[in-house]
């Protein structure tokens, strides 16, 4: 029993550790303390099990650890960076270069940086010929809100630490703030599978593409080779992703997933507590836990509540629903819930924001892809939606048949 005991807590202590992992694959020594301490203790294990079954290679020192995630599916828009705070605005093309751009700028940089003296060289950067269909000249306010959101997304990430100042000021263009730069944590921002110095495409577009690929996956000249590449896709998509559909995967794939569906998931499982939840579609890897995921469903407030609903009614739809009729029963949905829906989302003219982010959040989810109907915007629910469905209630006696 006390073997028995110890081992249920050492795999207990195993989980949380991998969980912390993919929940913030950067974490640091001080602000990250007790997920910091747990990941070192079965560092080991960990980096064991990720080169095995993803690639993926976890670092270790006495300040920082960091999983060099490799996305499943690189070309996947549905996860972008998002601001703290209520509105959790995601990030566009702009900021995601100004990101770039200024971990450029701190590689440079003194062990301080004022924000000023950043937005400085950011804008140096951002002249050159590669980004001509990027406006940053800091004339505008938004412009400034664009670098604040991208600096404040580096103070998470622990990039940056607040020395004096306040970000808000800069935007007011009222004042300035000054910043420590921690160089341990930068230098393991860059998590692709090949360097940058290594890619001579032209198209900037096409380098980042690229940085995001497994250049291992290419190329390959045997079977286990090409079998280890499979594997650490699927693997990498059943951890990433709520739900990884057979119609997504090329043959090759499907038949590897056929094949080693059982072996891949209890690894998952036993690493993570995952649990596997296989139909005939495709496979997805259940929290029981609900803290691995950025998106939520269901989710608290009205936009949370709209959202289910409007599962439900595409979950009931035979086909594509186009946008329109999503305002349309979004308007009917204010009327029935307006003493629960707040003010804003009550407003005639608000339905299509509404829509919008119940789509962004469905479409995450891997719940609905999108569809056109006679070429106007729509949407189609994908297999794993059904478990949204209502069907109407069936009333039985107490003798067991129906009335």
């Amino acid at each position: 029993m006390v073997g028995s005991a110890a081992h249920d807590l050492d795999r207990a202590r195993l989980h949380r550790a991998a969980r912390a992992l993919l929940r913030r694959p950067l974490l640091r020594a001080t602000g990250d303390d007790a997920d910091f301490r747990l990941v070192r203790e079965h560092a080991a294990r960990l980096r064991t099990w990720f080169d095995r079954n993803t690639g993926w290679t976890l670092h270790v020192d006495a300040e920082t650890v960091r999983l060099r995630k490799v996305p499943g599916n690189p070309h996947d828009p549905t996860h972008p960076a998002r601001e703290e705070g209520r509105g959790r605005l995601v990030f566009d093309r702009r900021r995601y270069v100004l990101l770039c751009l200024s971990l450029a700028v701190l590689e440079r940089a003194e062990a301080q940086i004022a924000l000023g003296r950043l937005s400085e060289q950011v804008i140096l950067e951002a002249a050159a010929p590669e980004f001509e269909d990027i406006a940053f000249t800091l004339a505008t306010r938004d412009e400034r809100l664009d670098l604040v959101a991208v600096v404040r997304l580096l103070l998470r990430l622990g990039v940056l630490g607040r020395v004096a100042g306040d970000e808000d000021a800069f935007v007011r263009s009222t004042g300035d703030a000054l910043y420590d730069v921690d160089r341990r944590v930068l230098a393991g921002m860059l998590a692709g599978a090949r360097g940058p110095s290594t890619i001579t495409d032209t198209d900037p577009g096409d380098r980042l593409r690229i940085l995001a690929e497994d250049s291992v996956a290419h190329h390959l000249d045997s079977d286990d080779l090409r079998n280890t590449a499979i594997r650490h896709r699927l693997t990498r998509r059943l951890l990433d992703d709520p739900v990884l559909y057979h119609d997504e995967l090329t043959d090759e794939e499907r038949a590897y997933l056929t094949s080693q569906r059982g072996a891949i998931t209890r690894r998952i499982t036993e690493l993570t507590g995952l649990v596997p939840e296989a139909r005939a579609e495709g496979v997805a890897m259940v929290d029981p836990d609900d803290d691995l995921t950025d998106v939520r469903m269901p989710e608290q407030g009205t936009q949370g509540h709209a959202t289910l609903l409007l599962a439900e009614h595409l979950a009931a739809a035979q086909g594509p629903v186009t946008v329109d009729d999503l305002c349309a029963r979004v308007r009917e949905l204010a009327g029935e819930h307006a003493s629960y829906w707040s003010k804003s989302a009550r407003t005639p003219g608000n339905e299509p924001e509404l829509v919008a982010q119940a789509l962004e959040r469905l479409r995450a989810l891997g719940l609905v892809e999108p569809a056109a109907v006679h070429g106007s915007p729509a949407v189609v629910g994908r297999p794993a939606l059904a478990r949204y469905a209502v069907t109407a209630p069936v009333v039985t006696s107490p003798q067991g048949g129906t009335p």
